[in-house]
């Protein structure tokens, strides 16, 4: 596509709007950028922007800037149905988000990974075996990187490993992954698609332009995920459960991929450093996208067993006194929070809580009741949380994290797991998910050094939050 001389504006300067602003203008285009923020706001980017020519509206939306555009290109966080998105639609201007303007100018194999959860495991773990395996690889996308911002770095040889949320997945118009991957799908953001056939299907948009020359990758054992199976790309498989006539699968012991009526063993199951049968999902769904991608086995195989994890997923962060510390705030949703209980085999106490996204708590009751000694609850959600957990398990307000640490360092006795797993989004108290997780960090850290309170085995709080 050329941009030369084009009107582009670009709605919302977090991360991937500032990134795309800069790619549009470094391509001769003529680039507005609208904020609600206030320049204060917004902080340094602002000097950068101006200088590379993009003008910049602050503190609002003017409609009628809409009229004067060629391309306007929202950020993941704007809804598809916002007011001025309609507003733009209307007057038949035409609306991309930031995947789908980078998608016109990659190099390359792309393989695109969504789903519910997991997504940003599996997307490193991914992009780590195929540089294992010495193929030149980016990794990109809702995992941190914005797709635009590494447009210059692909050729024809690279394999570019894109995380795709369902905000991204909404307005795409011809973005294509060689290779797709639909993990699993469970409730999660009904607070902006409202049903979950209108989550489901914007997820399920990953498969709409792939070809009969494409994989689609997606989970057997998931009944939700299963029904958006594509008719054009070929189908492959994953499962912990039964054997496939295609995919990656689990026989005894042993992690196999089937191709093409051959079925090889790529490694044992006990090789896996990841905890949590959901990792295991995640490991088959890497082995049947790498080994499609061109990775053999034995590359594959290295990669996994070489695999540390990433930050915020399950992260052990430490033991003090005998009791371990998880950082799992990318738990984001109530699934994810009920696969991170699922990880540990009891004496759990668990922080729960943040911004709600329409999430029904009621599940975690069964889980709670048989694994966890203590809920923390934190953030704007507590009081919904706690009337819908009431009676499971022992409850403290703590109202913050802070606290939460505190009250949890009082209350383990050594064996026990402390979890951040919050089943809900940071934006009540923190800038993200990542900086929830830092936090949580921090304060356990500081436990270490000074531990006189950690794990003495004191009096758990009953559910009325008094010892």
């Amino acid at each position: 596509m050329e941009l030369k001389n084009k009107r582009v504006l670009v709605v919302g300067l977090a991360r991937t709007g500032v990134a795309t602003a800069l790619f549009c203008a470094a391509r001769g285009a003529a680039v507005t950028a609208t904020e609600l923020r206030s320049e204060a706001e917004i902080g340094e980017n602002v000097a950068g922007l101006r200088a590379a020519g993009v003008t910049l509206e602050l503190g609002g939306h003017q409609e009628k800037t809409l009229l004067q555009q060629d391309l306007l290109v929202p950020s993941p966080g704007v809804p598809a149905d916002a007011p001025l998105l309609l507003a733009a639609r209307a007057k038949g201007v035409t609306i991309w988000n930031e995947i789908e303007l980078a998608y016109r100018f990659l190099q390359g194999t792309l393989i695109g990974i969504t789903g519910s959860n997991g997504k940003t495991t599996t997307t490193s773990l991914v992009a780590h075996i195929l540089q294992a395996a010495g193929l030149p690889t980016v990794l990109a996308g809702n995992i941190g990187t914005p797709l635009i911002s590494c447009v210059d770095g692909t050729s024809k040889s690279t394999v570019t490993v894109v995380e795709l949320s369902s905000f991204q997945l909404e307005l795409i118009e011809k973005f294509r992954p060689n290779i797709s991957v639909f993990l699993n799908l469970t409730p999660d953001h009904l607070d902006r698609h409202h049903t979950m056939d209108s989550y489901g299907a914007a997820k399920a948009r990953i498969f709409e332009n792939q070809t009969e020359e494409d994989a689609a990758i997606l989970n057997a054992d998931d009944p939700a995920a299963v029904p958006y199976a594509p008719t054009r790309p070929r189908v492959y498989w994953f499962s912990r459960k039964q054997r496939l006539a295609q995919g990656a699968y689990v026989r005894g012991e042993e992690i196999v991929f089937r191709h093409d009526g051959k079925e090889e063993a790529v490694l044992a199951r006990r090789e896996i450093p990841l905890v949590g049968e959901h990792n295991l999902e995640n490991v088959l769904a890497a082995v049947a996208a790498t080994r499609l991608a061109g990775a053999d086995a034995a590359a594959v195989a290295k990669g996994v067993r070489s695999f540390a994890g990433v930050e915020h997923r399950l992260e052990f962060v430490t033991e003090i006194g005998g009791v371990r510390y998880y950082n799992d705030s990318k738990a984001t949703n109530v699934d994810a929070t009920l696969k991170a209980l699922d990880a540990f085999p009891g004496r759990i106490l668990v922080i729960l809580g943040g911004k709600d996204k329409g999430s029904d708590y009621t599940v975690l009751q069964k889980p709670l009741r048989e694994k966890a000694v203590l809920a923390l609850l934190i953030g704007a959600a507590a009081e919904k949380i706690d009337t819908q957990i009431a009676g499971s398990v022992a409850i403290e307000r703590a109202g913050t994290l802070e606290r939460a640490v505190e009250t949890a360092s009082h209350a383990a006795r050594p064996g026990d797991v402390v979890l951040l797993a919050p089943a809900c989004a940071s934006f009540d108290q923190f800038q993200n998910y990542e900086h929830r997780g830092r936090i949580f960090k921090d304060l356990v850290r500081q436990l270490e050094q000074h531990p006189a309170g950690a794990a003495a085995g004191k009096s758990t709080p009953t559910a009325s939050g008094r010892s």
